[in-house]
């Protein structure tokens, strides 16, 4: 397969240069004398190097003449961008080894000064406030569509980005996230002409989207629909190994000599270059087969979500969603199966599934559980969830050990509970985490400026941020996720029985 030509030079996405490189090393029987010390696994303990394989552990080098560098690339690693650029519909694509977590650090550092005004979702990824915080940016939040049925944000709409920008006309750039975790997908060319409408570039969190581009049952990719900038994971929904995700450019309205800077700040100076090669194939096998394996994904989702509905008491959302606000499309392979009604939480549910049926999900929420659906996804695994909720819909099922909490009280069951409101913003992120800061106790906070990231994960998405002043609410808000069973991450105490908050 021939495809788009950014150096001058027909590309054949049939090659995988980078992993070509490594294997010819490995042929080539060259004595090591670099790192890393396990020296192609002779000097690593045996009960691993027996688990892993001796394969992977040979090609586990070091960036030395003939295998590129990543920060500088000028071989083959110049080849195996520009295919993916061709592949995903870029102008050019950098390969990242630290997850989209770096990909969206690097989008706000480039396109963004200290001070400068960022227009973002409140449900914008963890990672965007370490954005935020480095780059010493000011959020604007922008309100998603909230789905109360659901107890779920969905995606910001073009009208509510057009009155953000028309109310702060010195914001400096659009940042949104679509797909959700959920699977719900913006109107992003939409979106995008209001941000080039006002010469803005627009930035995408499309981490949950690496696959879209492939097959047109799915929602249209971020370069398709006109974003600027873009991550994608492709650990998350295709076939890299976890921890590879890729940046995606077009246009120009980004400045790519501060791109290529800001990528050399974040990326380490010695990458696993395993991780590297696996981004390189699995941008061969998307080209090369990706709509014919996406089509049988889509099939098995489907099939699944008919017979998850067919359950009493289950429901997961499907296409009725689509064309309500904040929900303009779906992406089929990532299944919401709503628990509320069994009386379970999403997080007992997640544990009644892993414990009862070894049946893993993706998330767990305090109404639902998500499900991913991709390309290596089987049948026959798809059949096994599907009786585990079966099993957990059942009307005459025992109360399970595994769920003793309670924990969905009058609020929840009758619909009257509500996701917080997006706190007041006192300082800025950067200076309320830099800043002088003492513990309190978390349920006497109210009123006082939070200094640390508060984030239920997953989904991943904070409650409440470094800068921003702590509610009531927020503060029920979390009492009932942690009784729920939920992990927090970011804050000092682990328990938030305490809070760190600006002096």
């Amino acid at each position: 397969m021939i495809t788009g030509e950014p150096s001058g030079v027909a590309l054949d996405q049939t090659r995988a240069p980078y992993f070509q490189v490594l294997l010819d090393y490995v042929d080539a029987g060259v004595i090591p004398f670099h790192t890393p010390g396990h020296k192609q696994g002779i000097g690593m303990e045996r009960a691993f190097r027996d688990f892993v394989g001796d394969n992977v552990l040979a090609i586990d080098l070091t960036q030395i003449r003939g295998l590129d560098d990543l920060l500088q690339p000028e071989e083959a690693l110049v080849e195996a961008q520009e295919l993916a650029a061709a592949c995903f519909g870029a102008d050019q694509s950098f390969f990242l080894i630290n997850g989209s977590t770096s990909g969206n650090q690097c989008m706000m550092m480039t396109a963004l000064n200290p001070g400068e005004k960022l227009a973002l979702p409140r449900n914008s990824h963890k990672s965007a406030m370490g954005g935020l915080i480095m780059s010493g940016a000011t959020p604007v939040w922008m309100q998603p569509e909230v789905d109360e049925a659901l107890h779920m944000d969905h995606t910001v709409t073009p009208e509510t980005v057009r009155a953000t920008l028309e109310r702060e006309p010195d914001i400096k750039a659009l940042y949104v996230v679509s797909p959700t975790y959920y699977g719900v997908a913006a109107d992003l060319e939409g979106i995008a002409a209001v941000a080039h409408e006002f010469n803005l570039p627009l930035l995408v969190d499309e981490a949950w989207g690496p696959h879209f581009h492939f097959h047109p049952a799915l929602p249209l990719s971020a370069m398709q629909a006109g974003a600027d900038m873009c991550i994608n994971s492709t650990h998350k929904m295709l076939g890299s190994l976890s921890q590879t995700a890729m940046l995606h450019v077009q246009g120009n309205r980004i400045r790519l000599d501060r791109l290529k800077a800001v990528y050399k700040l974040f990326l380490s100076t010695s990458p696993n270059l395993v991780l590297v090669a696996s981004l390189d194939v699995a941008r061969r096998q998307m080209a090369l087969e990706g709509p014919a394996l996406l089509s049988r994904t889509i099939e098995i989702a489907n099939h699944a979500r008919e017979q998850l509905n067919e359950i009493k008491g289950v429901y997961c959302f499907g296409e009725e969603l689509e064309g309500r606000p904040g929900a303009f499309d779906l992406d089929p392979t990532k299944i919401t199966i709503t628990v509320k009604d069994l009386g379970y939480t999403g997080y007992e549910a997640e544990e009644i599934l892993r414990r009862r049926y070894g049946v893993q999900v993706e998330l767990a929420d305090l109404f639902n559980v998500v499900a991913l659906y991709t390309i290596g996804t089987t049948v026959e695994a798809s059949d096994q969830l599907v009786r585990g909720v079966a099993e957990l819909a059942r009307e005459d099922r025992p109360l399970d050990i595994f769920s003793p909490s309670g924990v969905l009280d009058r609020r929840m069951k009758t619909g009257t509970y509500h996701l917080p409101k997006i706190p007041p913003i006192r300082l800025i992120p950067r200076d309320a985490f830099l800043a002088e800061t003492e513990f309190v106790p978390f349920k006497l906070s109210a009123g006082r400026i939070c200094a640390e990231v508060i984030t239920p994960y997953p989904p991943g998405i904070p409650v409440i941020s470094p800068g921003e002043e702590i509610t009531n609410e927020i503060i029920d808000y979390l009492t009932l996720e942690k009784k729920a069973g939920v992990k927090m991450q970011g804050p000092y105490d682990d328990d938030l029985k305490f809070i760190r908050v600006v002096r």
